[in-house]
C-alpha cells in the first residue's frame, strides 16, 4: 500500500531551475538611475512640446 502514494515529478530537476550567480552584465544599472532616466524623457518631450 504504500506504492500507491508515490510521486513522481517532470525531468529536469522538478521543473526548478538554476541560474548562476556570477553572471556580471557589462552594462550595469540601478533602477534609482533608470527611473531618472525615464523622468528625464518625459520632462524633455514636454519642454519639445511646450517650445515648438
Amino acid at each position: 500500500m504504500a506504492q500507491d502514494n508515490k510521486v513522481n515529478l517532470p525531468g529536469g530537476f522538478g521543473g526548478l531551475t538554476r541560474f548562476s550567480e556570477e553572471y556580471e552584465s557589462k552594462i550595469n544599472l540601478k533602477p534609482t538611475h533608470v527611473i531618472v532616466f525615464i523622468i528625464l524623457i518625459i520632462m524633455f518631450r514636454i519642454g519639445l512640446g511646450a517650445f515648438f
